[in-house]
């Protein structure tokens, strides 16, 4: 599961990435300065690590992690290869969730591909060469199924995503039904993935910068995503900034977490959201899964109230599962298994 960081060139991404993957990719005043794609790793902030750190103080404390990806800017024509955009197009793919930069602070020392901060203008750019590569990717498909007389349901549900897509809207706000999500899932369509909208501002927040924020809420808001406003520069502010956009993208890529507790660690795992003991157990080792016999369970809050194993075991709080259990976020396990 991986967050790919997107925008026109010179918004901020690479220096985003930087900052969550403690990396130290090139970043410089001028587009294209990425031209293939960064790889790095992020931990996922957790407050519940902590408070259980304060009760059990282990040697270390290791949190869930998720992988990012940063994507070279694209520009206008991107969706014919125009600066390489295909390329760029097809790493955006290969992402679960995507991290979309706009520039909206003002640096005359920093080039604008586009000459001018106007942040709607180039969210539009972005969404448009996104959704004409989705529409090339359908009208492919579309042309393909034609010729084998596949699934009516499936080319009608084309055709009608495709007309959606025409009227410049992106897939993740059609209402697909639950049962046509299998249809397109193949065709890794771009503007279907959820987006968290990033605005890299200025350290101080003047009128012009909240009329901008206040015109891109309008886009957010149709599309029920997120919006998030930090300033990449402020080294005070941004921590907790990042830390709630990485919370977010890791509810975003149906993620959660449980917890095995020792005094020599204390750790995060992340499962899908629907997941059971015995698929988790393979988290931690595929051994785990051969040998499974079964799981303690602790929820969280009752390890927190009781402060020991001990005593949520005298308390009735701890209960024994078997392969089926469905793990609840934030459950604290220890399995029992056979080598």
């Amino acid at each position: 599961m991986k967050c790919g960081i997107i925008g026109l060139p010179n918004t901020g991404k690479s220096t985003f990435f930087n900052l969550i993957s403690n990396s130290q990719v090139l970043s410089e005043n001028f587009p294209f300065c990425t031209i293939e794609p960064n790889y790095g790793i992020t931990k996922v902030p957790d407050q519940r690590l902590y408070e259980l750190q304060k009760i059990v103080n282990p040697i270390k404390v290791i949190p869930s992690e998720i992988k990012i990806v940063d994507i070279a800017g694209l520009i206008r024509g991107s969706h014919k290869g125009d600066g390489l955009g295909n390329k760029f197009l097809s790493h955006i793919r290969e992402t679960n969730v995507i991290l979309h930069i706009i520039r909206v602070f003002n640096d005359i020392s920093i080039l604008h591909i586009e000459g001018s901060i106007n942040p709607v203008r180039d969210i539009e750019i972005i969404n448009m060469e996104l959704q004409l590569k989705d529409i090339e990717t359908i009208e492919k498909k579309l042309e393909k199924i034609s010729k084998k007389k596949e699934n009516k349901k499936f080319t009608y549900l084309l055709n009608k995503i495709l007309s959606f897509l025409k009227e410049g809207k992106n897939i993740r706000i059609y209402p697909l039904k639950e049962d046509e999500n299998k249809y397109i899932k193949n065709l890794q369509l771009l503007t279907i993935k959820p987006v968290i909208y990033i605005c890299n501002i200025n350290d101080l927040l003047d009128k012009e910068t909240k009329l901008h924020i206040e015109n891109i809420k309008k886009i957010v808001e149709i599309e029920n995503s997120t919006l998030m406003v930090v300033s990449l520069k402020n080294k005070c502010k941004k921590k907790n900034k990042i830390d709630k956009i990485l919370q977010k993208a890791y509810k975003l890529l149906n993620l959660q977490s449980f917890f095995t507790v020792g005094k020599k660690e204390i750790r995060a795992w992340s499962i899908p959201n629907i997941c059971t003991a015995h698929t988790a157990s393979s988290v931690i080792h595929t051994d785990l899964k051969k040998g499974f016999i079964r799981a303690e369970i602790i929820h969280y809050n009752d390890f927190i109230k009781y402060k020991s194993e001990e005593q949520a075991k005298k308390a009735g709080k701890i209960f024994l599962v078997g392969k089926n259990y469905l793990i609840q976020d934030g459950d604290i396990i220890h399995f029992r298994f056979n080598l």
